[in-house]
């Protein structure tokens, strides 16, 4: 594939080049007959390998361009208005468990602006991408959210805190209000793949907490790209600081933010 903006492009061929090498070590993950601690640290290499692949790609690319990377934490270059935020492998505990939905994730912001992303699947080869004003795309396909009106019809995909993160009881009353109303909930374990399926309406909408830039820069955009709706819990716009993402077709938006618990 090849796409006319050189972001994207670039972008592009650094994650299909590190997909690779996740290709290669998810296949091992299934096959590794030792502990939970072993299989573990294989991921977090094939984590670390992956980010390794994405900074030397996009370094190459754009040397001038800041990088802020899940791992490797600021990389400070020449231009500081700019900088690439990468997420080598969003979905780590379904790569863990040989579980084959995870992604490779790019932003692009100028300050303070995000202008584009992708979101790459390797399994199944999509590619979901957009830049700033020229909307979204799966490959080659133009998206767009889903036009359901009624709550009830919609499935909507979430992330239910696990082991380690504060807010379980916080949680559970927003999601027992929305589960009584909709004809589904899914929690699938990469939010950047939640964000890419409410701009492709496999989703009609979105919520979680807990999250991180690199979570979700590139598929906030996707999805307002798509003509959706993102925000924080109080439906303002602060998501990208607090980690906590509201993201819908316009339609049903606010009947999220009434029946999440907006104490998140």
């Amino acid at each position: 594939m090849n796409f006319s903006d050189p972001y994207i492009n670039a972008m592009f061929s650094a994650a299909r080049k590190a997909s690779k090498g996740l290709l290669r070590d998810f296949g091992e993950v299934e096959k590794l007959q030792v502990s939970l601690k072993g299989v573990s640290d294989f991921v977090s290499k094939a984590d670390t390998q992956s980010e390794r692949v994405l900074i030397k790609e996009l370094s190459y690319l754009y040397p001038k361009f800041n990088i802020l990377a899940e791992e490797k934490g600021t990389i400070k270059n020449s231009d500081g208005s700019i900088r690439w935020i990468i997420d080598p492998l969003d979905g780590t505990t379904n790569f863990l468990f040989s579980i084959p939905h995870f992604a490779i994730t790019i932003a692009l912001e100028k300050e303070g602006k995000i202008i584009a992303g992708i979101v790459y699947q390797p399994i199944t080869d999509e590619l979901f991408w957009a830049v700033n004003g020229k909307g979204a795309f799966c490959n080659n396909q133009r998206i767009r959210v889903s036009k359901r009106t009624n709550f009830t019809d919609c499935m909507i995909g979430t992330g239910i805190p696990h082991n380690g993160m504060a807010g379980h009881e916080d949680y559970i009353p927003g999601l027992k209000t929305i589960m009584s109303q909709v004809s589904g909930i899914r929690r699938m374990g990469a939010g950047s793949l939640d964000l890419a399926y409410v701009a492709s309406a496999r989703f009609d909408g979105y919520w979680e907490k807990n999250l991180k830039i690199m979570d979700i820069a590139a598929g906030s955009l996707i999805v307002k790209e798509a003509g959706g709706s993102v925000t924080d819990f109080e439906g303002k716009e602060n998501y990208l600081n607090s980690g906590r993402i509201v993201a819908s077709n316009f339609s049903i938006h606010d009947e999220m933010l009434r029946n999440i618990n907006t104490k998140f």
